[in-house]
């Protein structure tokens, strides 16, 4: 599990694909301290096992149906990326619950100015736009952000100097395609509100007998 609070900002020093897989090799400082082979480190929202540790840096496999969700197969050597080791279990939850596991991808549409801060607008489909909520949380590339205005169409996060310095999420252009993670909250609650299968249900209604299968008695 991760936060969103992002560690440092690395950069790609290799990508090598083949047709089944892809090995991403990122230069890192500060995820490296305490990290070993098979530890979690999410790079731009995207949690990856370390399969490979070297001095500066280390080596991350990503699976195809990873490259489809996430921006990762857009990146090229030189590329800056957010990157956060798992939270520890005595770490300070500074963010939101993130699983590192994208949802998909939304466009940035427009950075405007605003006193001391940057209003962040981000295109993004329908399948994402129903669980994102005025001031619920959203990571956009491995950031937790608080959603400051959302329609059909996109959505608005403000960024202040502190995350525009210690993220990339400030130098990207219009154009620019994010990774997104959903408030998992969202996704448990629509899951748990639908009907139950129909061989699930009584029969006859309600009974003593269906409410001790299902652990009520």
């Amino acid at each position: 599990m991760f936060t969103g609070i992002v560690e440092e900002v690395g950069e790609i020093t290799g990508l090598r694909q083949t047709a089944t897989s892809t090995v991403l090799s990122v230069h890192a400082k500060t995820v490296l301290e305490g990290t070993k082979l098979g530890d979690s480190i999410a790079v731009n929202g995207v949690c990856l096992t370390v399969v490979r540790l070297t001095g500066d840096g280390f080596d991350g496999d990503v699976m195809p149906e990873t490259m489809r969700r996430t921006n990762l197969g857009a990146l090229r050597p030189k590329s800056r990326v957010n990157l956060e080791r798992a939270m520890a279990a005595d770490g300070r939850f500074g963010g939101h619950i993130v699983a590192g596991h994208v949802d998909g991808t939304g466009t940035i549409t427009d950075l405007s100015p605003e006193g001391n801060a940057v209003w962040v607008t981000v295109a993004a489909g329908p399948e994402l736009l129903r669980y994102i909520v005025e001031k619920g949380s959203i990571t956009i590339d491995g950031i937790s952000l608080t959603v400051a205005y959302v329609d059909d169409s996109c959505f608005k996060v403000s960024i202040i100097p502190h995350t525009g310095q210690e993220t990339t999420l400030l130098t990207r252009k219009p154009g620019y395609v994010v990774n997104l993670e959903c408030d998992i909250v969202g996704k448990y609650i629509e899951k748990l509100m639908k009907p139950a299968p129909e061989e699930d249900k009584p029969s006859g209604g309600l009974t003593v007998d269906f409410l001790a299968g299902h652990g009520f008695l």
